[in-house]
């Protein structure tokens, strides 16, 4: 059975990065601001280029910044990255793994990584800063070395996995849910089926086109 992430039978849990959004929107008010002066105070050429300029910036900024999510269901993991949506029924999912990025392994052992949920290398410090802190008037310092949560091979942390695991901060912390819910729902019936994968072709396309005009006005001269 194939589920499709644009009609879940069960609400979407959505993941995404804040900070992405705001370096987004940023991004596109400087771009759109700087067009605006090209359309109205510029040459023919000018504006040409500024029409070349946005069809190529203006997708790429969405695909690296307001794309991005993380959506879980009880039937699925969709994986919205910049250039493609993954869909991931609970049951082909192998295993998560933390390192400098966060990924997610299938059964057939492929890897997708999620661009919606940055690693921070800044909160794992302070998790484990703040389990060695706890830890410390006990007279042994579990924590002291330890590796941050989340981090390990495909089938790390599966069903029944790590025990007494040192606590998680942001995306670790999501990680971790995901991980949770995998594997409540690895066995169910209805989060059996396919992977998928389907290419932003909305935002390749633009693109293709942004770059065409600027190589025509480059050799136009």
């Amino acid at each position: 059975m194939n589920t499709s992430p644009t009609a879940p039978t069960s609400p979407d849990t959505v993941y995404r990065s804040p900070m992405a959004l705001a370096g987004g929107v940023l991004t596109l008010l400087v771009v759109g601001g700087l067009s605006v002066d090209a359309f109205l105070h510029g040459s023919t050429r000018a504006v040409w280029t500024a029409v070349g300029v946005l069809l190529l910036v203006v997708p790429v900024v969405v695909a690296f910044t307001f794309r991005p999510a993380v959506l879980a269901n009880e039937e699925r993991l969709a994986v919205r990255n910049p250039l493609r949506m993954i869909t991931l029924p609970w049951g082909q999912i192998a295993g998560f793994r933390s390192g400098l990025s966060h990924e997610v392994f299938t059964e057939d052992g492929r890897k997708f990584e999620l661009w919606a949920l940055p690693v921070s290398l800044r909160d794992r410090r302070k998790a484990l800063r703040k389990a060695q802190t706890a830890e410390r008037p006990g007279g042994r310092d579990r924590g002291r070395g330890a590796a941050p949560a989340g981090l390990g091979s495909p089938g790390a942390a599966g069903p029944g996995g790590v025990v007494d695991e040192p606590p998680r901060r942001g995306t670790d912390q999501i990680v971790g849910d995901l991980r949770e819910r995998w594997e409540r729902q690895v066995k169910v019936s209805t989060a059996q089926g396919e992977v998928t994968v389907r290419w932003a072709y909305e935002l390749i396309a633009p693109v293709a086109a942004g770059l065409i005009v600027l190589i025509a006005l480059q050799v136009t001269g």
